[in-house]
């Protein structure tokens, strides 16, 4: 049986902030925050750099070695950092100014990105460089990402908390297409070094977006003293609650097969399909998609409770498996919609819960948990993937990729419904029995 959370901090319920149906005049209520609207802007353009220099490293490692593997030891190199980090980052992020971390983690991906495109630019890139500055980009973001999460409480107070959760997820949704898109148009015409400039560039203006910030509006959190245990304190806090533990360990399958969609869709654009880099990036485009839908759905929601996240996963690994099968390339690109959409609707209620549900002032070390296993599980499932592929196909690979987060959902929903907290619900309707997961009270 885990231990109690330290008295410290005391277990936090999630906060229900609407009883009823959100009017539409506040889908976007944290926007009313001047602060939170400058953070959207250079969020939008952080976010939109990163996924143009993600998807063309990828690509450049794929025409540099030919290999699916070396891309994902790419994405590998890139997270590794998070996994055996991660947990550190949130103690430096509860002890430190958020924003001033971000200034700083900021400054640093500008270096790295100019010096990809330096090198990339001068035609004497190889594949080992862009190893080296994947994984200098993870050592940054062990600190950027938690940092990134916690910051949005500080700009928007509790109150709107959730709703400003779903927007960054919007924001990121919508970069996700654009960036994608970007990268395919560079690469095709100019090839990746550009690419890499774009995200320098795009770096240096968050930072101009981040000194724009009216701190005397913020919500300053108090930062953590230094003292001995910190990280075990979040630890045992985070494994005493269920509507964190279970997310977690729902988001750690997910992550480590679900998320590795840049070698699975390189190997589709190049293998499958035969459509190269403008391929790669519609296709990554088409999954941002649905997942920016999904985004904007996620702010209409009024609860979220374990059952949502249990479907939720279930749902989006079926739906994945699925588009494993698909024959022909349009029916696999509308297929990645439907997959982005029900990706983001799963992964916004996972960081929404574990939120409200962390006391605000361990959050630091709880969202580095989240961090930690969201990234982190996919340096382990990035060359994990690339074998699979290059052993059983791209087919095989995205069948693999949602079959098993579903399978963990059946699993996790049976456990919950054996202590008690969830069980299945069955209703008679006029045609057809309707089944679903709800609470046991």
């Amino acid at each position: 049986m885990a231990s109690a959370p330290s008295p410290a901090f005391p277990p936090t319920e999630p906060v229900s902030q609407q009883t009823g149906p959100l009017p539409w005049r506040k889908t976007f209520m944290a926007l009313d925050v001047p602060n939170f609207r400058i953070w959207t802007v250079g969020n939008l353009l952080a976010m939109t750099g990163g996924w143009t220099q993600r998807i063309a490293q990828d690509w450049l490692v794929l025409e540099l070695t030919g290999s699916a593997t070396a891309v994902g030891i790419t994405v590998a190199m890139q997270f590794a950092p998070m996994l055996f980090f991660g947990l550190f980052g949130g103690v430096i992020v509860d002890r430190y100014s958020k924003r001033m971390l971000l200034l700083v983690t900021q400054a640093l991906f500008a270096v790295l990105a100019f010096g990809l495109a330096v090198l990339t630019l001068l035609g004497v890139v190889e594949a080992w460089h862009v190893f080296a500055i994947a994984f200098a980009t993870g050592l940054v973001t062990v600190v950027d990402n938690p940092a990134r999460q916690v910051i949005v409480s500080e700009l928007v107070g509790q109150r709107k908390l959730r709703n400003a959760i779903s927007i960054n997820s919007s924001v990121f949704q919508l970069s996700g297409m654009i960036g994608p898109a970007i990268a395919g148009v560079l690469l095709l015409t100019v090839g990746a070094g550009p690419a890499f400039v774009l995200n320098g560039i795009a770096c240096l203006l968050v930072m101009v977006m981040l000194g724009m910030l009216r701190t005397g509006q913020m919500t300053r959190l108090t930062p953590a003293p230094r003292a001995k245990g910190q990280l075990r304190e979040g630890l045992r806090y985070a494994v005493a609650k269920p509507t964190i533990l279970y997310p977690v360990i729902l988001i750690a399958f997910f992550s480590v097969f679900g998320l590795t969609m840049p070698v699975i869709l390189a190997s589709y654009a190049a293998d499958v399909f035969a459509v190269g880099p403008g391929g790669y990036g519609l296709f990554n485009s088409m999954l941002a998609v649905g997942a920016l839908v999904g985004a904007l759905l996620s702010t209409r929601r009024t609860s979220i409770r374990l059952r949502t996240i249990v479907i939720g996963v279930g749902l989006t690994g079926l739906l994945q498996a699925t588009a494993g099968l698909m024959p022909t390339i349009a029916l696999f690109t509308a297929s990645l919609v439907a997959v982005g959409l029900a990706c983001l609707l799963f992964l916004t209620a996972c960081n929404s819960l574990i939120q409200m549900s962390s006391n605000i002032a361990i959050r630091g070390r709880v969202m580095s948990l989240y961090v930690l296993v969201l990234l982190g599980g996919q340096a382990i499932g990035g060359p994990l993937m690339g074998l699979i592929i290059e052993q059983f196909g791209a087919h095989a690979g995205m069948v693999i990729s949602g079959g098993v987060p579903a399978l963990a959902a059946v699993v996790v929903g049976a456990v919950l419904a054996r202590r008690g907290q969830l069980r299945l619900q069955v209703r008679a309707n006029r045609f057809l029995p309707s089944v679903s997961i709800a609470p046991r009270f």
